[in-house]
Parts: C-alpha cells; structure tokens; sequence
C-alpha cells in the first residue's frame, strides 16, 4: 500500500504528539508542517526529523496554505491550531476536496460545526473530530464490557479532569479570542466520554431532559471551573467537573445496578480499567498504548479516507455536532460568549 502522506496545520505540543504517533505507524508519514511562521514551523519539522528519524527526510515546510492544499502528493490534513483558528482552515481545506482531521473541539460552537458540516457532506470529503480516547485499547475493553451488561443496567457516569494552570491571560486557556476556557479545552473529554458510555451501554444516546450548571469564571470571561449534572430518562444521571484551578483524581466511574466501572486515572488516555462486580472480586486490566495513544484516530482516519467514506462511523458528524450543542447549553448557563460569537444567535 502507498505511503499516507499527511500535511500538519499548526505546529505545537498536541501537535508534536500526533508526529509522533505518525511515525510508529508503517506507511504513514509526516510530508509538511505548515504555519504563519516559517521558522516556527522549520523547527518543528527539523525536531521531529531528530526524534523519530525519516529516511525520506525532514517534513517540508509551507507558509501557504492554498499551494499546499493543492499539492497532489498531501492525502489529508490535520488541523491542531487553537479551537477558534480551527474553521478557517478546515474550510479551505474541505473546498480544496482534501480530507481533514481536526482537534477537537471540531470548532467553538454548533452553528459553525454544523456549516463545516454541511460544507464536507456537499463536497464528499471526509471530515472527523480527532477524539483520541474513543480509540484507545482502554475503550475497546470497556464498551464489551457495557455492551454485555457486565455491571447491569447503567444508573449513572461521574467523571472530573482538572488541574492547576497559571492564570496567563496571554495563555489560549484564558484568552476569550482563542475561545480559551475549561469547558472547550478539557470539559469536553467528560462530555465525549459520557455521550460514549451512554450509547455502549443503551445503544443510543438518549434525549438530555435536564441540565444543572454552576461555575466559576476567570477575570477575561471565560469559564475556569464548571460542575454539570446531566440528567436523562429513567433516573439515568452524568456528573462532571472539569477546572483549570483546581487537582482532581481525573477518573471516570460508571455505576450500575451490579457493579461499577472506573478507569482510576486520566480517563481520557487511560490504559487501565477497574471492574468492580457488586458482591464479587474486582477485576484489574491493564490496557496499554501501542505508540502514544493518537494511533488509533490516525488508522480510523485513514481507513475511512481510503474506503471513501465522508464521516467515521466510530466518531459521526452527528455526534460532534451533538457536543458542540451540548457545550453551547453550558456556556449559555455560565454567561461565557467569545468576542466573535456576537452575532451569532443565543441558545
């Protein structure tokens, strides 16, 4: 099979994290790093070229972004820039007919996902949120377990992913015009994962039937602690909490009626889990990563690319697009609006 060339918009740390994972994978590569900043990027595509050594050489660089996205040899992009630069990209990308892995979140809110959407539907290019943890060796463990029932019917899913950052107002974070915030940068992984539990475990997602938020936000405006409790039909109930000023065990604990679940640390890379049957020794499964975890999302991609499909059928547009609206919801409840949402309708 021909090589799997790749094109990176966006050189950071998350990106580093996908070069890596790029160059584990036989037949894949890391052709071009692209960014405004030629030097910025120079150095990433040399750094990645002294860690994870390519026979055909160092990635190129581009500083020009339609002569790259009409470059022949690029299969697809993979956009990792911060969450409000995502949509300009990834429009141009898609109206280049060249397919697109983008960070999550896929962009700031649902009227924009739904119009990038619509844009890769139209034009039949593949399109997909990298949502890494969907894919992990972890995951794969525990929808057999939900699918089968192994602690029951499920009651409820309570997650936390918080940690301490410098209150930078230069930091993405914190910056309203980078649509910075805990909810977009690490609340969406508690949302992810519990949309992901309820549909393994029911077959579906069922409809959201209440909604209580509380937060805290930062002196710029956006959101720096928010708790949600989720609620659905029969009882069935989600907690979160995601902080940017605070420690948290990070764990993602799924009750029910015989028994319970909890992946103990970092749920959203974990490569442990716990199965905990009610009245029965628990059951501990070590789950590890074959490169860095971003492997899987990486092969999704691809496959789905290669078979010519426009969406995977493990992380649909549909759901995306169903998080951004649920994150719209919450940002409505806490009053956080980013400066180029002024226009946009209120939810």
């Amino acid at each position: 099979m021909e090589t799997f060339n790749w094109a990176l918009i966006g050189p950071g740390k998350i990106a580093r994290r996908f070069a890596h994972a790029l160059s584990g994978l036989p037949g894949s590569r890391l052709a071009v790093v692209h960014g405004r900043d030629g030097a910025r990027a120079a150095a990433f595509a040399e750094s990645c070229q002294t860690q994870w050594p390519d026979p055909a050489g160092a990635p190129r660089v581009s500083t020009d972004l339609s002569a790259l996205l009409a470059d022949p040899a690029i299969d697809a992009i993979y956009i990792a820039t911060p969450h409000a630069q995502h949509g300009a990209p990834l429009r141009q990308a898609l109206l280049a007919d060249k397919p697109v892995l983008c960070e999550k979140p896929l962009v700031p809110n649902q009227a924009e996902g739904e119009a990038l959407v619509g844009l890769a539907r139209e034009r039949g290019v593949f399109l997909m949120e990298a949502v890494w943890t969907r894919f992990l060796p972890a995951y794969e463990v525990l929808g057999g377990w939900l699918r089968e029932q192994a602690i029951g019917p499920l009651r409820a899913i309570e997650s936390t992913f918080c940690f301490p950052a410098p209150l930078d107002p230069q930091s993405r974070l914190f910056d309203p015009a980078l649509a910075g915030g805990a909810l977009l940068d690490i609340g969406i992984y508690n949302l992810t994962a519990t949309r992901w539990v309820l549909e393994q475990a029911l077959g579906h997602v069922p409809e959201l039937q209440r909604l209580d938020v509380q937060g805290l936000l930062a002196p710029m405006g956006v959101d720096l602690r928010v708790q949600g409790l989720l609620g659905f039909e029969n009882g069935l109930m989600a907690q979160f909490l995601c902080g940017l000023d605070a420690s948290a065990p990070n764990a993602l604990t799924i009750l029910g009626e015989r028994g319970s679940i909890s992946l103990p640390r970092n749920f959203w890379e974990s490569q442990q889990l716990v199965l905990r049957p009610h009245g029965q020794a628990q059951q501990l499964v070590d789950a590890p990563w074959r490169i860095n975890g971003f492997e899987g999302e990486i092969e999704e991609a691809q496959a789905c690319i290669r078979a010519g499909l426009v969406e995977s059928p493990r992380m649909r547009h549909a759901e995306s697009l169903a998080i951004l609206g649920w994150m719209d919801r919450i940002r409505a409840r806490l009053g956080v609006r980013y400066p180029f949402e002024r226009d946009a309708p209120q939810h």
